[in-house]
C-alpha cells in the first residue's frame, strides 16, 4: 500500500476590493492558485476598502472576521491576493497566531512545486531567496543550520544580520551559475538561429492552452494540465510545415496579472527566448470573460521582458467552450491577425500551421513581419465569445 502524503493545508483567502471592478475574476484565480499550489479552501473573506491599512493590510473588523473562521475551520493558514510588506505580514501573524502568505508568496510555492529542470530549480530558489531577503522579520535559523552556524557569525553580530549575509552568500551563488546556464543556453539560441528557420515562441496567460497546443501541434509530451503554472521549463521542439519546411517552435511558462518582478528576474535566461523569437503565438483563453484584461497582463510582462515589438499572432484557443467555427482572420492589409482553434480537439490546427507557414516564407523571402503595434493599431479589444465587437 502506497504511503499517503501529508494533509493538504487548510486555506483562509482574504480578497479585498479597491475599486478595480474585476472582483469575481480576482476571486476565481485566487482560488485557482490556492488549488494549484495544494491547499484546501476553507473560507473567502471578502471586503471593501479605499487604500489599504498601513499596518495590518485591512481593517480591525475584518481581521476579525479573518480570526473567527481560521479559529471555525481550524486553518493552517491565512492567504491575502495581495502584496503585503514584511510588516504587515508580521502584524497578522501575531493576530491570527497563524502562517499569513501574500500573493507573492503563493505564486513562488507554486513555482517552487513545477520546477523540474536544474536551471528552474535554481531560478526559483534565487526568486525566493530574493523575496525573502526583503522581510527578515525573525530568526531564520533553517538557513544557519543548512550552512553551519559555529565560526560563522561575527563579533557582536545579530541573528538578523547572519542571515542576511548567509542570503547574500547563497544567491551571489545562484546568480553565477544562472549566469553559466544563460551564457550557454545564448550559444545554442545563436546556433539555431543561425539558418533561415522561423523561431516562434507560445506565450500567453497562464492555464490559457499553450502546452495544450504545443503538443497537438509538435507531438511532444509536454505535461498539460487544467492548472495554473503547469509548465515553467521551456521545451523547444522542430515542426514540419509541407509548405515551408522546418520552424522551430517553444513552449514558454504562462503570465499571470502582477507577477512577482522577483520571478520576472530570476527567469530572466528562460524569457529571453521569447525576446529573440521571430513569432509570437500569443495563446488566449477565448472562453474567459477576462481575456481582454489577460492580453493586456501578457502584453505588460513581454514590455518588461524586451518582446514588446516582437511580431504576434494571436490564437484564440478553447473554441469547444464558445462554440464558434475555425477561422483565420486578417486585418485591412490581409495580414493574417487571429486563428481560432481548439487546442483539446484539434479543430482549426491546419489552419495555424497555414498560417505559420505563410509567416516562415515571409521569413525566407525577406518580406517584414508586422510587429504586435502595428497589427494591433486597428483592432483594440477581442471578438466577444458571440463573435461581435
Amino acid at each position: 500500500m502506497a504511503a499517503k502524503g501529508p494533509p493538504a493545508e487548510r486555506a483562509v483567502i482574504v480578497q479585498l476590493d479597491f475599486g478595480e471592478g474585476d472582483l469575481a475574476e480576482q476571486i476565481d484565480e485566487v482560488r485557482l492558485l490556492t488549488l494549484s499550489a495544494g491547499a484546501t479552501i476553507c473560507a473567502v473573506v471578502l471586503g471593501r476598502r479605499s487604500s489599504p491599512e498601513a499596518a495590518t493590510f485591512a481593517g480591525k473588523g475584518k481581521i476579525d472576521e479573518v480570526a473567527a473562521e481560521v479559529a471555525a475551520h481550524q486553518a493552517d493558514l491565512v492567504i491575502f491576493n495581495h502584496e503585503l510588506s514584511a510588516g504587515q505580514q508580521r502584524n497578522l501573524e501575531r493576530v491570527l497566531q497563524c502562517r499569513v502568505i501574500d500573493r507573492t508568496s503563493l505564486i513562488l510555492d507554486i513555482f517552487a512545486q513545477r520546477a523540474k529542470s536544474a536551471e528552474g530549480k535554481l531560478q526559483v530558489e534565487l526568486a525566493q531567496l530574493e523575496h525573502l531577503a526583503t522581510r527578515l522579520v525573525r530568526g531564520w535559523t533553517h538557513l544557519e543550520r543548512q550552512k553551519g552556524g559555529i565560526g560563522l557569525r561575527g563579533p557582536g553580530e545579530t541573528q538578523l544580520e547572519t542571515d542576511r549575509r548567509l542570503l547574500g552568500m547563497r544567491v551571489r551563488v545562484l546568480r553565477g551559475r544562472l549566469a553559466r546556464l544563460e551564457r550557454q543556453r545564448g550559444v545554442q539560441r545563436k546556433a539555431r538561429r543561425s539558418g533561415d528557420l522561423l523561431n516562434v515562441s507560445l506565450v500567453g496567460y497562464t492555464n490559457a492552452g499553450k502546452s495544450t497546443l504545443f503538443n497537438s501541434l509538435t507531438h511532444a509530451d509536454v505535461y498539460a494540465a487544467d492548472q495554473l503554472f503547469a509548465t515553467l521549463d521551456t521545451t523547444t521542439r522542430k515542426l514540419w510545415l509541407p509548405e515551408a519546411g522546418h520552424i522551430v517552435v517553444s513552449d514558454t511558462v504562462g503570465f499571470i496579472r502582477h507577477l512577482p518582478h522577483t520571478l520576472v528576474a530570476a527567469f530572466h535566461a528562460t524569457l529571453e527566448a521569447t525576446a529573440e523569437a521571430d513569432l509570437l503565438l500569443h495563446v488566449v483563453d477565448s472562453a474567459s470573460p477576462a481575456r481582454d484584461e489577460q492580453v493586456a497582463d501578457v502584453n505588460q510582462v513581454l514590455a518588461e521582458i524586451g518582446a514588446a515589438e516582437v511580431p504576434q499572432l494571436m490564437v484564440l484557443n478553447k473554441l469547444d467552450l464558445t462554440g464558434l467555427a475555425p477561422s483565420v482572420e486578417r486585418d485591412d492589409y490581409g495580414r493574417i491577425s487571429r486563428v481560432r482553434v481548439s487546442a483539446a480537439r484539434g479543430d482549426g490546427l491546419s489552419l495555424l500551421r497555414e498560417a505559420l507557414a505563410e509567416f516562415a516564407l515571409a521569413k525566407a523571402t525577406g518580406r517584414r513581419v508586422p510587429s504586435r503595434a502595428a497589427a494591433a493599431e486597428d483592432e483594440d479589444v477581442l471578438l466577444d465569445a458571440d463573435g461581435s465587437s
